[in-house]
């Protein structure tokens, strides 16, 4: 089954990240097959400074309400 990489900017709360999980294998499961104990998520929480789009770091966006 799979692994699931899911990279984000910091500040989600685990409890975020255990609905996101779940949903995921959830999905995983119901499209390949499977059970939810072979799908893995890993999570990597990014700063905003360490992730640019189009040449700009989002440090210099401002956050959307």
């Amino acid at each position: 089954m799979p692994t699931l990489r899911v990279e984000l900017f910091e500040g989600r709360t685990p409890e975020q990240k255990a609905a996101l999980a779940k949903e995921l294998t959830d999905a995983c499961v119901r499209v390949l097959g499977g059970s939810p104990g072979g799908v893995d998520v890993l999570f990597y929480d990014v700063k905003r400074h360490d992730w640019a789009t189009g040449g700009q770091p989002w440090s210099q966006v401002p956050p959307q309400a």
